[in-house]
């Protein structure tokens, strides 16, 4: 079992990019939460620090602790059943930049694994014929070389959203993303000092105008 250690980054408190009166935006930082677990040290997240503010403020969805960029959040029940629906049939676009380990040989390609959790080590996933569907779409946008090896800067678009997908696929493809304490050996986790994967770019409808809405975060990696 995986031992969780929370230290949440203070700067920046919170990083808001659009409010309106229906949805608030965000760049959440790396190692923060997007919202509260059972345990006291994780009551403070993206979530309840938008609630300090906006105590109206509902969750739409989530990203994992480590992985950093755009989030929607909703300032009412109505705008928050409109853009969970969008997320449920996929009506909106997601994009995520990863590093990964080594140099991918395809210049792009697509992901086709079914994802379950691993009973043996939660909270990680595992593939598993059994699980749940689940396909990801890759694009290499830089095949690097450091110090540290080489490495490629990938985009990654999830047609699923199942809990590690990108980790988990990117593993099971053999270049699992630097930084990655959960799927990572040591030397993959030395390599960067976080997990490098961000959410760079969230297109969805607005819940009152059906506008298109597009938010990007450049990746810090």
């Amino acid at each position: 079992m995986q031992i969780f250690e929370y230290h949440p980054p203070k700067l920046p408190w919170l990083d808001i990019r659009y409010i309106d009166r229906d949805v608030i935006v965000i760049n959440k930082p790396s190692g923060l939460l997007s919202n509260p677990g059972r345990a006291e040290v994780t009551h403070d997240c993206a979530l309840t620090r938008l609630q300090q503010l906006y105590p109206e403020t509902i969750l739409v969805h989530r990203l994992d602790c480590d992985t950093s960029g755009i989030m929607v959040f909703a300032r009412s029940k109505k705008a928050e059943s409109h853009l969970k629906t969008q997320f449920q049939e996929r009506h909106n676009d997601k994009l995520y930049i990863a590093e990964v380990d080594g140099w991918l040989e395809q210049d792009q390609g697509s992901i086709n694994l079914p994802l379950a959790p691993n009973r043996d080590n939660p909270p990680l996933q595992k593939v598993d014929s059994e699980g749940k569907k689940a396909i990801t779409h890759y694009s290499v946008l830089q095949r690097r070389e450091d110090a540290q090896g080489k490495s490629t800067l990938v985009s990654l678009q999830p047609e699923t959203g199942r809990t590690h997908q990108l980790r988990v696929h990117m593993l099971a493809l053999g270049h699992v993303i630097l930084g990655d304490d959960f799927y990572g050996d040591e030397r993959v986790r030395r390599a960067r000092p976080r997990l490098c994967l961000h959410a760079a770019s969230l297109l969805f409808s607005h819940p009152w105008s059906n506008k298109e809405m597009h938010f990007v975060s450049m990746a810090g990696f």
